[in-house]
């Protein structure tokens, strides 16, 4: 078996799960992979005039986290707001007779979102009654805030960040200045942590603590049993159970959302609305693999509209890009094409030309500006790559011309060097590549391939053009070996892999894909730096020498018959 061959085994990831295992909800399997954010918010609790920022990610569910480390943190003691004899406010944990009390703390947390006014931070003095109505940082032990709502309301982000200063704030001339006990965690992201950091002077004096959640799990570190035990309470919310198949085929989703075989996503909001549809498709509390996988396809094809108008252009062959026979100088490349929530496969037919030149391997894309910057710059890794191995002793006497064909949008990413430089290998070898392989992988100066984004969806791209035309057991994609932990296939694919339908390769080494796709060696240079005669780099070799030999002959040729009419002789 060829070695460069993937199996089908390793085409999706596998979990080991207990036969029978009942799971169950709590606030420690709610905080899954979140030590980080977890040891965070304990130094809260345990420090003073130090507060929080929670940094999230798409999909997290903000509530679920927030009750979860609460929960696990403990009770605080109930507390009251009292006023003393010298008209002065504190917090006391048992508040005496005499004393005059303002506010308790009812709850052990909030969280303010959306259309934040300045009454739900401080609250506000009722003139009728005379008595102060507690806003959220008297009422609450940890007040949680979304950072994204807050900063909408400038006056309100200057005014917490006055009373973090003062660690007092007023709420009306009839009141005393009200001392602060609460514990205040913004919530937003990253990105928005480290613009403040930068940005305000007194915020990194305010919010020291960070917490980053992390939006995936690493089995490498927790089990797939931790990640069910997870899973249990977005179960128990939905009121539904999974059969044991359809709980391997959640666990497989989870790891595509992850892109990793070896890593399950947390993102909790993707999977709840997807087991709420699986629930109303079943019209059972039990969700079996057939109605998962039901809910799974129709997502796909309610997004899909772009995908299915790309795959009716190359039906109707407003696209051409075979699938059969051999072609100098052609290769089928790979792309992805990103929409705001789904993304897509696109086969993407390259061309190379060669001519007499001054060494120069032209990007026609970046030349009509639809490449962009990291396309050029992998355009500049495949000649750097040409030279090192060609250009040892003497300049490379051609020009190349390499073009995505039928493109009329930009195109971006380094994704393509390897199949950019497997096309020009044919185009000046003259060897022909098999147009039923298609092929994706970036290269650096080495030769070495490295990994690419977007791997299963590539794969998939091609497969899909592949089936509807007929799958002949020729068909397949080189791959980069970087990014065999990232397959989780499409059963279809699966099947048909399994079925020697169609064949995926892995590769390492700009050597094993030109080999594959040209069926030649590709040769190993001697000491004096000479392939092969009989070998695809040799018959390159003996390419680039004639290109170089060429003005010289003809130069000579013409001195020649100079020489002839003007009747000298040596």
């Amino acid at each position: 078996m060829n070695s460069n061959v993937i199996p089908a085994s390793a085409l999706i990831p596998s979990f080991n799960l207990p036969a029978e295992q009942a799971f169950i909800s709590s606030p420690k399997a709610d905080l899954l992979g979140q030590e980080r954010s977890l040891d965070a918010f304990r130094l809260l609790t345990e420090t003073d005039n130090q507060h929080m920022y929670l940094a999230d990610y798409f999909g997290c569910n903000r509530k679920r986290i927030i009750n979860a480390l609460v929960k696990e943190q403990g009770q605080f003691p109930t507390s009251s707001l009292i006023l003393d004899e010298d008209n002065v406010t504190s917090w006391v944990e048992h508040e005496e007779q005499q004393t005059k009390v303002l506010a308790t703390k009812t709850h052990q947390y909030q969280y303010l979102s959306g259309s934040i006014r300045k009454t739900d931070l401080i609250g506000r003095y009722n003139s009728d009654t005379q008595s102060y109505e507690a806003g959220m940082l008297a009422s609450c032990h940890y007040l949680f805030i979304c950072a994204d709502s807050l900063w909408k309301k400038e006056n309100l982000w200057d005014l917490l960040l006055e009373i973090l200063d003062k660690q007092t704030y007023h709420v009306h001339s009839q009141l005393p200045a009200v001392a602060l006990k609460c514990k205040v965690i913004l919530i937003g992201s990253s990105h928005q942590y480290g613009s403040c950091w930068l940005g305000e002077p007194s915020f990194s004096r305010h919010f020291p603590l960070l917490g980053e959640l992390i939006n995936e799990m690493d089995l490498s570190e927790h089990s797939a049993l931790d990640y069910c035990q997870w899973l249990a309470h977005i179960f128990n919310d939905l009121n539904i159970s999974l059969t044991r198949s359809a709980l391997l085929l959640l666990l497989q989703y989870s790891a595509k959302l992850a892109d990793h075989q070896q890593r399950l996503s947390l993102m909790s909001t993707n999977i709840e609305q997807l087991l709420a549809q699986a629930k109303a498709y079943a019209q059972n509390l039990e969700i079996s693999e057939q109605v998962l996988l039901h809910s799974i396809n129709m997502i796909n094809q309610r997004h899909n509209a772009s995908e299915r108008l790309s795959e009716q252009n190359f039906d109707d062959l407003f696209i051409n890009l075979p699938t059969q026979d051999e072609i100098i100088g052609q290769i089928n490349g790979l792309t992805v094409i990103e929409n705001a929530e789904f993304s897509y496969g696109e086969p993407a037919r390259i061309t190379a030309s060669v001519h007499y030149g001054d060494g120069e391997v032209a990007d026609i894309e970046r030349k009509s500006e639809l490449g962009g910057n990291i396309h050029a710059k992998g355009m500049m890794i495949l000649s750097a790559c040409l030279y090192r191995i060609f250009g040892k002793d003497a300049p490379l006497h051609l020009n190349a011309n390499i073009v995505f064909e039928q493109s009329y949008q930009e195109i971006d990413g380094d994704s393509a060097s390897l199949a950019e430089y497997c096309c020009l290998i044919s185009a000046i070898s003259e060897k022909p590549i098999k147009q039923s392989l298609a092929a994706t992988g970036a290269i650096d100066q080495f030769g070495n391939v490295q990994a690419i984004g977007g791997v299963n969806e590539k794969i998939e791209g091609f497969f899909k053009l592949c089936k509807r035309r007929g799958l002949t057991g020729q068909q397949g994609v080189i791959i980069p070996c970087s990014n065999m932990q990232q397959l989780n296939l499409h059963h279809d694919v699966v099947e048909a892999i399994t079925a020697g339908k169609f064949t995926l390769y892995q590769v390492k080494h700009i050597d094993e894909a030109v080999e594959i796709l040209m069926q030649t060696q590709a040769g190993t240079a001697d000491e004096d730096n000479q392939f092969p005669d009989e070998t695809l780099y040799g018959l390159v070799q003996s390419r680039l020498e004639s290109l170089a030999g060429y003005q010289e002959e003809e130069e000579k040729t013409l001195f020649a018959r100079l020489i002839e009419k003007l009747g000298f002789s040596s």
